[in-house]
């Protein structure tokens, strides 16, 4: 089934030649991953949601501690404080599972929104260049066995896209 597509897109580019249309690829992978859009998105999660990590971070070392704390001094301790410490530890533990939970939702959902928002801008860009520039197609590297470097857009389209001031 694969063969076929890679057959049936090769034979669509080569027919598109024949017929003297401009053709064109780009790595997108290389343009997200290089748009100073992407840095900038990256940029916003980290400040966004580090903090909140570190904080959660620090509460799983206390927890830690006390479960320690409690094996340590168990041996010590009455029937009714060791309950009572072991329920608590458990309240303890699940209310940092839930805040964990919540944050890799929010962090999740967050970076959705900021990427989705990256991947138009390099669409519309890519688009903005190839009509310019007067390509008939654009097609992305990732379904291409082979391109020559004469047709590969990447460069170009980067260049722009680091020139492109970051998107808040």
């Amino acid at each position: 089934m694969f063969a076929s597509a890679v057959l049936v897109t090769g034979l669509a580019v080569a027919s598109a030649q024949a017929a003297g249309l401009k053709i064109g690829v780009v790595n997108y992978g290389v343009l997200v991953q290089s748009s100073s859009q992407y840095k900038s998105a990256i940029a916003a999660l980290r400040s966004e949601f580090l903090p909140k990590q570190q904080q959660l971070q620090a509460e799983a070392k206390k927890l830690q501690a006390s479960q320690a704390n409690l094996q340590r001094n168990q041996a010590t301790m009455t029937q009714d404080q060791v309950a009572q410490a072991e329920l608590d530890l458990r309240e303890k533990v699940e209310s940092f599972r839930q805040e964990s939970t919540k944050l890799q939702q929010a962090l999740g959902t967050r970076r959705n929104e900021l990427f989705s928002k990256v991947q138009k801008a390099i669409a519309l860009d890519v688009q903005h260049y190839a009509k310019a520039h007067g390509y008939n197609l654009v097609m992305m590297n990732d379904g291409v066995i082979y391109a020559d470097e004469q047709i590969d857009l990447t460069p170009a389209i980067l260049k722009i896209l680091q020139a492109a001031p970051a998107a808040k």
